[in-house]
């Protein structure tokens, strides 16, 4: 039977299964493979919350979204195309989210007796066999037994061979979208060159998955998405995580500073420890810290010191650093603090996204307690984000909060990088001697942006008191004095409020200057507010859309900005946070739209919300 071709535009792929059948490794690597061929992509892995989940159980799915495009596309996609189920447990947690007529692969393995019990079918009850999937396009394929007979000559145990699964489900998938196998062999072969027969039971299984695709008459076509036309320039893939680690490698490259990590384990923040410490060849140094208060508190010494003084962490964790960041404010020496949001409270939602440590980021320290935070809004922007948080720590002495989510580190979408020489220069300035007019050295002197010196130990006449303690004004003495205590509490704030002279003025994203509606985003939310306000343009509706770098200071003409528009429209993973903030700053009456699900925003959910608040 003859096979064609068909060109698609836009696919969304689920990958969906136990945790154990390797969902995230087999969308990573068609991932890679999609990024390789120049095609536009954005992804959204979404791990369970317990560590091992009862296997076959709803709890214990994973998954891994995938679209890509040969247009621009901003968002991992509000539904799927494409549904592959490891079993019943994956197919009933991600249908709601499947195409009307979508593509539904399963493995009938999975939709044993068993599996479907702890689905909670009930019994008697199969979807892949009772015509609920009637709506839909099913392939049902033993995998499982497909598998084993593709690695009967192999001495591996029967779960050993059944960890191959995925990869027959990879190889079948290169063949419907016409992928060539070499990038995954090559991924192998360097993860598992040591072991061969892992190697080469994965390699057979890769093969027997594409081999089923063009023997198998069941299947009449075959799908190409061509090249995206962007922008001219070097690309890779990139996750962001990955982007904050390289984006801090070239801020200390850039800055002369070498970099010092104090890092406690915590998840989505973990992978940027991870990323670090595989690049020591950059005199990095990472250290595992017993515990959060260590973890921040050896950062802190590193900066004392004159490093670049970094250290990661949740929201959890962000709460027990809470008091050595005071000290850091206190101290005014460089910190950067990178909160990879999840949700909470407490132990909350680990493996899931939200907006949740904003107000933390601004207020949650003892005191008045001012520090500037900046916020990233995609995988690739992290690089650029906490390059600059970078540069305001150093050149303004004080430490600074970067947010991202873990929406935006565990998604990856292709970054167009830049080289060495595209980038500034960071100016770090070490105050080493005494001046010619100043016979004892005076801490506290400040330049005009209220901006104290960096002197760091080791240096003869410059010796003078660290701690939480108040300060005397110029001096660094300990103060008890109320009117000293006032002015430096001013003094503190102001310099932060300087910091907005020295960053750039916000911009438009999209739609007219002036209009009916602004929407007004920060973080992980722009993918969506994006595409949302790019369709609602394209109907020749009066909606901007203006995305927060600089959410502390703001920039200096953000108020005027948000005049132009009779309503603003904030929506937040969150329950109202960046709205409590701009409603305080600006006195303006914004709506909220609050999303608190462990889910980023679809497109057609901000439409919805923006049409109906300007009628």
């Amino acid at each position: 039977m003859a096979i064609k071709e068909e060109i698609l535009k836009d696919v969304v792929i689920k990958f969906a299964g136990d945790s154990g059948d390797g969902m995230q490794l087999t969308g990573t690597q068609f991932t890679n493979n999609t990024a390789l061929l120049g095609i536009d992509l954005a992804t959204f892995p979404d791990f369970p919350a317990e560590i091992r989940a009862p296997q076959g159980t709803i709890p214990g799915v994973s998954g891994f979204q995938l679209r890509f495009s040969s247009d621009r596309i901003f968002t991992p996609g509000d539904a799927c195309d494409v549904l592959v189920a490891m079993n019943a447990a994956a197919l009933k947690t991600n249908l709601k989210s499947l195409k009307p007529n979508g593509k539904i692969i399963v493995d009938i393995n999975g939709f044993d007796v068993k599996n479907l019990r702890l689905s909670n079918y009930p019994d008697g009850v199969n979807p892949i066999e009772n015509g609920s999937l009637d709506g839909y396009e099913v392939f049902k394929i033993d995998i499982t037994k497909i598998t084993r007979e593709a690695l009967k000559d192999f001495s591996l145990g029967t779960k050993e061979k059944d960890r191959a699964k995925n990869m027959f489900v990879l190889g079948f998938l290169y063949w419907m979208y016409n992928r060539n196998l070499d990038n995954t062999i090559r991924f192998l072969n360097e993860k598992f060159g040591t072991k061969p027969d892992i190697l080469n039971s994965n390699l057979k299984v890769l093969q027997a998955g594409y081999n089923y695709g063009d023997t198998t008459e069941t299947f009449t076509s075959r799908y190409r998405v061509r090249k995206a036309a962007m922008p001219a320039g070097e690309y890779r893939n990139i996750m962001g995580n990955q982007a904050v680690a390289y984006g801090l490698i070239a801020a200390s490259q850039k800055s002369g500073l070498q970099l010092f990590l104090g890092s406690y384990p915590i998840t989505p923040a973990s992978d940027i420890l991870h990323e670090l410490s595989r690049h020591k060849s950059f005199g990095i140094k990472t250290f595992q810290a017993e515990d959060e208060i260590a973890a921040i508190s050896s950062a802190i010494g590193a900066s004392y010191g004159g490093s670049l003084g970094v250290t990661t962490t949740s929201g959890p964790g962000l709460a027990l650093k809470a008091e050595a960041v005071g000290l850091a404010v206190m101290l005014e020496i460089p910190l950067i603090i990178c909160d990879i949001q999840r949700g909470g409270p407490s132990t909350g939602l680990p493996t899931k996204t939200e907006q949740s440590d904003l107000l933390q980021a601004c207020y949650g320290r003892n005191g008045e307690s001012p520090l500037p935070v900046i916020s990233a809004s995609t995988p690739s922007d992290c690089f650029s984000a906490v390059f600059e948080a970078v540069r305001i720590a150093v050149q303004h002495m004080t430490p600074v909060i970067f947010l991202s989510d873990g929406y935006i580190a565990n998604g990856a979408e292709p970054w167009r990088f830049p080289k060495s020489d595209e980038l500034p220069a960071i100016e770090v300035n070490f105050k080493t001697e005494l001046g010619d007019h100043e016979p004892v050295f005076q801490p506290y002197l400040r330049n005009e942006d209220q901006v104290r010196a960096w002197a760091v130990p080791g240096y003869a006449g410059l010796e003078h008191r660290v701690g939480g303690l108040e300060k005397q004004n110029i001096t660094g003495n300990v103060s008890y004095d109320p009117d000293n205590h006032q002015l430096m509490v001013k003094i503190r704030q102001e310099k932060i409020n300087k910091i907005a002279d020295h960053i750039p003025e916000q911009q438009l994203d999209n739609g007219p200057e002036k209009g009916k509606l602004l929407i007004l985003g920060w973080g992980s939310t722009y993918g969506a507010i994006k595409s949302a306000v790019k369709e609602m343009v394209a109907e020749g509706m009066e909606v901007a859309h203006v995305h927060l770098r600089y959410i502390r200071p703001f920039p200096k003409n953000l108020g005027s900005i948000i005049k132009n528009y009779d309503e603003v429209l904030i929506p937040e993973l969150n329950n109202g946070q960046l709205i409590k903030i701009i409603r305080d700053e600006f006195l303006v009456d914004a709506k909220g739209l609050h999303k608190i699900m462990g889910i980023p925003f679809t497109k057609h959910e901000i439409v919805e919300a923006a049409k109906k608040l300007i009628g």
